[in-house]
């Protein structure tokens, strides 16, 4: 590993949240820094077949600390508010509210669910 750069992997998890959502997983997790401060990984995960014809895990991941909860969660409710109001979908009904109970509990470290990818291909 090159020198200045942490392995954010070894994290301690203290709250994780899978989300299937057609295709792809979506898994949200808490976690802590060395400093007992929380920030949150998002990854998506697609499974893809090789040439060989064998399947892996394609994941794409996003690290989200707190000081960018409030500007990130704004961000994205406008965005999904704006795509729902020129979609011709009946999806429109749908409440673009982010629950912030979510986040709250999660930076409570009030649960954990051990979700692994091999979990998803039953």
């Amino acid at each position: 590993m090159e020198e200045g750069f942490e392995k954010h992997e070894d994290r301690e998890e203290i709250f994780s949240k899978a989300v299937r959502a057609g295709k792809r997983t979506y898994f949200f997790d808490v976690k802590s820094t060395k400093g007992n401060d929380y920030y949150l990984t998002i990854t998506e995960s697609k499974k893809r077949f090789g040439d060989d014809g064998k399947f892996f895990y394609e994941k794409h991941k996003l690290f989200l600390y707190k000081e960018d909860f409030e500007k990130f969660a704004e961000g994205l409710t406008e965005v999904i508010a704006h795509i729902k109001s020129i979609s011709p979908t009946a999806e429109n009904n749908h409440s673009t509210e982010i629950p912030t109970a979510v986040v709250a509990d999660s930076a409570k470290g009030s649960s954990y669910s051990d979700v692994s990818f091999e979990d998803l291909d039953k």
